[in-house]
């Protein structure tokens, strides 16, 4: 069997190409578009099929040298922690909090119920975890990102497993969000009415800089993200050598940067450009994600298959009745309630683009947009979440493994 060995620069032009064709392909097919399906999924995971396609012909062996895969993830997770400004809680009210505390408690309760089913289907219980919190409420990325440290403790196939979970609730987010939502919204009678915001406290943006993006910018962003990088690094190995704990070193560099980012609202002392921020974020997102999607190993999935599919199955039950029994219930069971509970169940199992295009489909449907869930749901499910979900994260996969 042929072997071909791609170098870094090729695995990174590599990488490029298909994120650029995932984005194509998005664009030119409905379903993805549909169901949120991120670009770099769609070509990377194009990509793994071909390998897999070749490996099992007997053609070819395609290895990659994702060295950059890791840089770029810790880049990313910089900028999560960037736009992680505490002062933001104070801008959604006590219904905020509320929903956070929900998105906090389903992160643990996913990843302890993934456990537990993996174990009851005779899989490794940390193969639940990738099944779970990770993967569902944490996304691709996280999926990506945590895979690996699962297989650094002797986990097989975790990556994988992750990885298509992570799929699997995307699609299953997208399908039952809005028809949940619409139920609710019958079976309770509820006045097609919205809540108006609180707009008299101040932004915690007042400081960043909306301006058009520019190569000066550009480059002081990326200058104070490297250093946040850094000092993140300096963090996790500092942890890692004093607790025994495995920190990776993104979770350091979140957690630098939200330090940095609350000390910078009190002080003020570097105006933000979100424009640079959301571009460093875009590329490093969709390199890192389309490389981790382009190297799965999907064979390695064929022993789990069924027993995923049924741990899987039950965490969408279990988010199903949290969600219509408890989550509509605390939010005040009004119009606004059932609007974020289509939300929840978005990124609840696929990701915040999920929960907007679910919001948005049921405000389309009765015509009245909840300004309240559109601002909540996407603050918490891509930015606030990440505080208490990742060190969980990290805890569970250590404790297990």
């Amino acid at each position: 069997m042929y072997e071909l060995k791609l170098d870094l620069i090729s695995t990174t032009a590599l990488a490029v190409v298909l994120l650029l064709a995932g984005h194509q392909i998005k664009h030119r097919v409905r379903f993805f578009e549909t169901y949120c399906i991120p670009a770099p999924v769609i070509g990377g995971f194009a990509m793994s099929l071909i390998v897999l396609i070749l490996r099992e012909a007997g053609l070819a062996t395609l290895r990659f040298d994702t060295t950059l895969q890791g840089p770029f993830m810790i880049a990313f997770f910089t900028t999560v922690g960037i736009g992680g400004s505490l002062a933001l809680l104070r801008t959604g009210g006590a219904a905020l909090l509320i929903y956070l505390v929900l998105c906090w408690f389903l992160a643990l309760f996913q990843n302890s119920f993934g456990a537990a089913a993996a174990a009851a289907f005779g899989l490794h219980p940390i193969l639940g975890v990738m099944a779970g919190g990770v993967s569902l409420e944490g996304g691709h990325g996280a999926a990506a990102a945590f895979g690996p440290v699962a297989e650094s403790l002797g986990v097989t196939g975790a990556t994988s497993v992750a990885l298509a979970s992570a799929t699997f609730g995307l699609i299953a987010g997208g399908v039952l969000g809005g028809p949940v939502a619409n139920w609710l919204i019958a079976r309770h009678k509820l006045d097609i009415v919205a809540n108006k915001l609180d707009t008299s406290l101040p932004s915690a943006h007042d400081h960043e800089a909306d301006v058009k993006l520019h190569s000066h910018s550009l480059i002081a962003t990326m200058g104070l993200v490297l250093v946040l990088m850094v000092l993140g690094m300096w963090l996790s190995s500092a942890f890692e050598k004093s607790s025994g704990f495995v920190l990776p070193a993104y979770v350091g560099a979140m957690f630098a940067a939200i330090i940095f980012r609350n000390i910078n609202d009190y002080t003020r002392t570097i105006r933000l450009n979100r424009a640079a921020i959301d571009t460093i974020s875009d590329i490093s997102l969709g390199i890192f994600l389309t490389m981790a999607m382009m190297s799965l190993k999907v064979w390695e999935l064929y022993d789990l298959a069924l027993p995923l599919i049924g741990v899987l199955a039950l965490q969408v039950l279990a988010l199903l009745l949290l969600t219509v029994f408890v989550a509509f219930r605390v939010l005040g069971r009004d119009y606004d309630a059932a609007v974020m509970c289509a939300g929840l169940l978005g990124h609840g199992l696929g990701a915040t683009p999920n929960a907007v295009a679910n919001m948005g489909a049921i405000c389309d449907r009765y015509g009245v947009v909840s300004y309240k869930a559109f601002m909540i749901i996407p603050l918490c499910g891509a930015v606030l979440i990440d505080i208490v979900a990742i060190p969980f994260h990290t805890w569970i996969i250590n404790y297990l493994g």
